[in-house]
C-alpha cells in the first residue's frame, strides 16, 4: 500500500470552510476588478502616435499669452549671413488631457536646455509641470514635438520656453529684411510677412487662426533704427549700442497677424483721436509722397466705424511702404505693411490709376480691422470671409472720401468681370471649400486668388443689393458685436443676418439666407441665365467658357433667380438677353456675327463704362484671330468702332495736350488709345511712336503725361523692336522708385518679339536682374500677351521647382 495523507474530521471542516472563503473572496475581488477595469475601460483613451505628422494641431492646448523678444541684426555676420536671435513663451491651456505638445516651427535654430531638449516646461498658478522625455523638429509638417512623461491636466495653465536663431533672408516671408539706398547707402530693414502659415519662421507659436492669443512684444535693435510693431511703445530702453523697445500687449489675435519692423524710416501723422502714422523711406516722406495716404485714412476710418456701428478697438494705426514686400499690402492689426506702390502716391508723377490703387488698397486693409482682425474665420477654408467683404466694403470706403469717381460703378469692370472670367474655367472651385481639402500650407496659399477676392466681393455686393444696404449693414453690425474677438464659420454669418431679416417686416425673401446664399458660395461656377423676351420663361445652366470641357467638381446649378433676378442689378450671372453677348460667344453658346452686331452702337458710344466692358471681351477675339485669315476683317470692323471715339477725345483734349478733369474720362482716353493703336489706326500708331521716340531721345524729359504713361509706353514697345525694348530695360535696371519700376515691369513684356519675351523670362531666374517682388508680375504680363502665352507656359514648366519657391497671392491681391 502506498502512502497516504490523514487529515481528521475536524480539521478537514476547517479546511473546507477556509476553501469556500477563499473562493468567495476570488469571487469579490474579480468583481471589484471587473467593476474597476470597466471604469478604466469607459475613460477616453488618449492616442497620441504620430500625431505631428497631421499639418492641422490636435486642439489639446489653447494659447493664452505670448512674450517674445527678438533682435535682428542689420548687418551680416562673419558668414555673410543676416541673421535674429530672440527668446519667447508661452502660456497655455490644457483643453483636453495629453501628454504631447506640438508648436509650430519653421526654420528656426534652438538652444537646447542643459538637458538636451528645446524647450523649458513649467507650471503656472499652482499647476505641476510633467517632465519632458524628449524633443525634436518635425520638418515636413513644421512642428517643435515635445514629449512629456505624464500628462498635462485639463484646465492648468502652463508656461513653454525656448531660446531661438534664424535668418533674416530677403524671402518675403516670416521675419525678413528688406533693402533700400538713401543717399547712396544701403540701408536694411527687418520687417515682417506671417500670412497664412510663416509665424512660425519668426517664433514657435501655435500658427492657426482659431489659436487667439494676446501678444507681448520686445525688441532689441540698432541706435539709430526706431522699432514698430501691433502695440503702442511703452519704453524705449539704451543698452550700449542697442536700444530695446517694449510694446504694450495686443488685443487677442492670431498669429498671422503679428507684425514688427526695424528702420531708419521717417513718418508723418495726424492729431486725431486714433494716431494715423505713415511710414517710408526719409526722402519719399520729405518728397510728400505719403501725404495723399494720410489725409485719406483718418476718413475711411471713420466711415468704416459709423458702417459697422462698431468703434476702431485700437490706440493708433501705423502704415508703412516697404521696398521689398510680395503683396499688395496686409492688414496687421495696428501695423498694416504694403509695398511702396500701393501706400506712396506722388501728385507730380503719378497716374489717376495709381491714386485709386493707393485708395482701394488702404481701403481694403482698413476694412479688415473689423473683418478679420476683430472677428477671424476658424479656418482658411472660409478665407473669403475675410477676403471678399474687405474687398466689396473697400469701394464704400473710398466712395465716401472720393464722391466723384463713382467708384462703386467701377466695381462691376473689376471686380465681377474679373470673377466672371476665372470662374468659368473648369477648375474653378467654390468660394467655401470643405475644411478636409485645405491642411498644408501650399493648400492654403493657393486660396489667395481671384474667386476669394472678387468673385467673394461679387457675391458679397449681390446680397447686399437685395437685402438692401441698411439692412446688410445692420447685420454685420450684430455679426461683429457678438463674436468680437473670436472665431467664426459662415453659417454664423449667415444666422445674424436672417435675425436682422426675420425683424425686419419690409424684407420679403422668396427664401432663407442660407438657403439663398449656400448655392452661391458651396458650388464652383455661376449660371448663364437665358430670358426668353417672348414668354418670360428664364432657364440656366452652369457657364463654362469651354463648353465642351467637364468641371473637375459638380454643379448642379438651381439658383433661385425667379424672383432675385430683377431685385438685384448686380447679380453674380451674365443673362443672355439683349447684353452680354460678348462674353458668352466664347462658350459657343449664340452666333458670333450676332454677337458682333450687338456692339454696332459703340460707334456712337462715348462714356467710358460700355467701352471698358466691351473691350474685355473684344481682346479674347483680337487675341484668338490675331494669327488667321480673319485678322484682316477683325482690325477693319474695330478701326470702324473705334475711331469715332479716339478723333472725339483727340478734339476735346487738344490734340492729346490735355488731360480730361473726371476719372473715369481719364480711362476713357486710355481706352481709345490702346485699342486704337490695336487696330491699326495709322494717327494711333503715329502717335504713340513719336511720343515714345521722343523720351528715348531725352529721358530726363518725358512728353506723354503720366496718366497716359502705361498705355503709350505699351504701344511703342510693341509697335518697336529691339532698341526699344532696350531702352525700358536699361531704365529698369537704374530705377529706385517702386511705382516706376512696376511700370516697366509691365511695358516690357509688351513686344510682340518672341526672343526678347524668352530673354525676359530667363532673366527671372536672376535677382541680379529682376528682383523677386517682380518675379510673378514679369511671368504675369508676359501670359498675358498673346504672344507670350505659350512662352510663359513652357518656361514655368522647365522651372517649376525653382517658380514655387516665389509663388505669391496668385493674383497680387491684398
Amino acid at each position: 500500500m502506498g502512502k497516504g495523507l490523514y487529515i481528521s474530521k475536524s480539521v478537514g471542516i476547517t479546511l473546507i470552510v477556509l476553501a469556500v472563503a477563499a473562493v468567495a473572496t476570488i469571487i469579490a475581488l474579480s468583481v471589484v476588478f471587473h467593476n474597476e477595469k470597466s471604469r478604466t475601460v469607459e475613460k477616453p483613451q488618449i492616442n497620441e502616435t504620430d500625431q505631428w505628422k497631421s499639418y492641422r494641431l490636435p486642439g489639446t492646448l489653447s494659447p493664452q499669452y505670448y512674450n517674445i523678444t527678438l533682435w535682428p541684426r542689420l548687418v551680416p555676420d562673419a558668414n555673410g549671413m543676416y541673421i535674429f536671435t530672440g527668446h519667447s513663451g508661452v502660456a497655455f491651456t490644457c483643453v483636453k488631457e495629453t501628454g504631447l505638445i506640438l508648436i509650430h516651427s519653421n526654420k528656426l535654430n534652438y538652444t537646447l536646455t542643459p538637458e538636451g531638449h528645446h524647450a523649458k516646461l513649467t507650471g503656472l498658478e499652482g499647476a505641476k509641470a510633467p517632465a519632458i522625455n524628449k524633443t525634436w523638429l518635425e520638418v515636413e509638417t513644421q512642428y517643435l514635438v515635445i514629449q512629456l512623461s505624464e500628462t498635462l491636466q485639463v484646465g492648468k495653465i502652463y508656461w513653454l520656453y525656448m531660446e531661438f536663431q534664424g535668418e533674416l533672408a530677403n524671402d518675403l516671408r516670416g521675419f525678413y529684411r528688406s533693402e533700400y539706398f538713401e543717399d547712396g547707402v544701403k540701408k536694411v530693414v527687418a520687417t515682417t510677412q506671417m500670412e497664412p502659415t510663416d509665424a512660425r519662421k519668426a517664433f514657435p507659436c501655435f500658427d492657426e487662426p482659431a489659436m487667439k492669443a494676446v501678444f507681448h512684444m520686445t525688441l532689441i535693435h540698432p541706435s539709430g533704427t526706431v522699432a514698430l510693431s501691433n502695440g503702442t511703445k511703452t519704453i524705449t530702453l539704451r543698452n550700449q549700442n542697442v536700444l530695446q523697445t517694449k510694446f504694450k500687449p495686443t488685443l487677442k489675435m492670431s498669429t498671422y497677424l503679428v507684425a514688427f519692423v526695424v528702420s531708419e524710416y521717417s513718418s508723418i501723422r495726424t492729431a486725431a483721436e486714433t494716431d494715423v502714422r505713415i511710414w517710408a523711406r526719409r526722402t519719399a516722406i520729405e518728397a510728400g509722397h505719403g501725404d495723399y495716404a494720410l489725409s485719406i485714412t483718418g476718413r475711411i476710418l471713420d466711415f468704416f466705424q459709423s458702417y459697422y456701428n462698431s468703434k476702431y478697438p485700437l490706440p493708433k494705426s501705423d502704415q508703412i511702404a516697404l521696398r521689398d514686400f510680395d503683396a499688395g499690402a496686409m492688414e496687421n492689426w495696428g501695423l498694416i505693411t504694403y509695398r511702396e506702390t500701393s501706400l506712396l502716391y506722388d501728385p507730380i508723377t503719378s497716374s489717376n490709376k495709381d491714386k485709386e490703387w493707393v485708395s482701394t488698397t488702404i481701403a481694403h486693409e482698413l476694412a479688415h480691422m473689423w473683418f478679420g482682425n476683430l472677428v477671424t474665420m476658424k479656418w482658411w477654408n472660409d478665407l473669403w470671409l475675410n477676403e471678399g467683404f474687405a474687398t466689396y466694403v473697400s469701394y464704400l470706403g473710398v466712395d465716401d472720401v472720393q464722391p466723384t469717381w463713382n467708384i462703386k460703378d467701377l466695381m462691376v469692370m473689376t471686380e465681377t468681370h474679373k470673377a466672371f472670367a476665372f470662374d468659368s474655367n473648369k477648375f474653378s472651385r467654390p468660394l467655401s471649400l470643405p475644411e478636409e481639402e485645405v491642411k498644408t500650407p501650399a493648400q492654403i496659399n493657393a486660396l489667395f486668388n481671384t474667386i476669394t477676392y472678387s468673385k467673394g466681393g461679387a457675391v458679397l455686393r449681390m446680397l447686399s443689393e437685395f437685402l438692401s444696404e441698411p439692412v446688410f449693414a445692420r447685420g454685420l453690425s450684430a455679426y461683429l458685436k457678438q463674436f468680437a474677438y473670436g472665431n467664426t464659420v459662415y453659417t454664423d454669418l449667415w444666422g445674424k443676418l436672417q435675425e436682422v431679416v426675420d425683424a425686419d417686416p419690409e424684407v420679403n425673401l422668396p427664401a432663407t439666407i442660407s438657403e439663398i446664399m449656400n448655392r452661391w458660395i458651396l458650388q464652383m461656377g455661376f449660371p448663364v441665365v437665358t430670358i426668353d423676351t417672348r414668354t418670360g420663361n428664364i432657364t440656366q445652366n452652369h457657364f463654362l467658357s469651354d463648353a465642351d470641357s467637364k468641371p473637375s467638381r459638380s454643379s448642379p446649378y438651381k439658383l433661385l433667380l425667379n424672383r432675385l433676378l430683377f431685385v438685384s442689378p448686380h447679380g453674380f450671372w451674365p443673362t443672355v438677353s439683349s447684353h452680354s453677348y460678348l462674353q458668352i460667344i466664347r462658350a459657343n453658346m449664340i452666333n458670333m456675327s450676332l454677337a458682333l452686331r450687338t456692339t454696332s452702337y459703340l460707334s456712337e458710344e462715348r462714356e467710358y463704362l460700355p467701352w471698358q466692358s466691351a473691350i474685355k471681351h473684344l481682346n479674347t477675339f483680337i487675341n484668338r484671330f490675331r494669327h488667321t485669315e480673319v485678322n484682316t476683317k477683325m482690325q477693319k470692323f474695330l478701326r470702324s468702332k473705334v475711331q469715332p471715339l479716339f478723333h472725339y477725345l483727340k478734339n476735346i483734349t487738344a490734340d492729346w495736350t490735355e488731360i480730361l478733369s473726371s476719372h473715369t474720362d481719364q480711362y476713357n482716353q486710355l481706352n481709345a488709345i490702346s485699342l486704337a493703336c490695336t487696330a491699326g489706326v495709322e494717327d494711333c500708331l503715329d502717335l504713340t511712336k513719336m511720343w515714345y521716340r521722343q523720351w528715348m531721345k531725352n529721358p530726363d524729359k518725358n512728353p506723354i503725361k503720366h496718366s497716359m504713361r502705361s498705355t503709350v509706353y505699351c504701344n511703342g514697345i510693341a509697335a518697336g523692336g529691339s532698341e526699344e525694348w532696350e531702352f525700358a530695360w536699361n531704365l529698369y535696371k537704374k530705377s529706385v522708385d517702386d511705382a516706376e519700376a512696376e511700370l516697366l515691369i509691365y511695358i516690357l513684356s509688351c513686344t510682340r518679339k518672341p526672343e526678347l519675351l524668352n530673354r525676359y523670362l530667363n532673366y527671372t531666374l536672376d535677382p541680379n536682374m529682376v528682383q523677386k517682388k517682380h518675379v510673378n508680375y514679369v511671368i504675369r504680363h508676359v501670359a498675358n500677351n498673346v504672344v507670350g502665352q505659350p512662352l510663359a507656359w513652357d518656361f514655368i514648366r522647365a522651372n517649376w521647382s525653382t517658380k514655387t519657391t516665389f509663388a505669391s497671392k496668385v493674383d497680387g491681391n491684398v
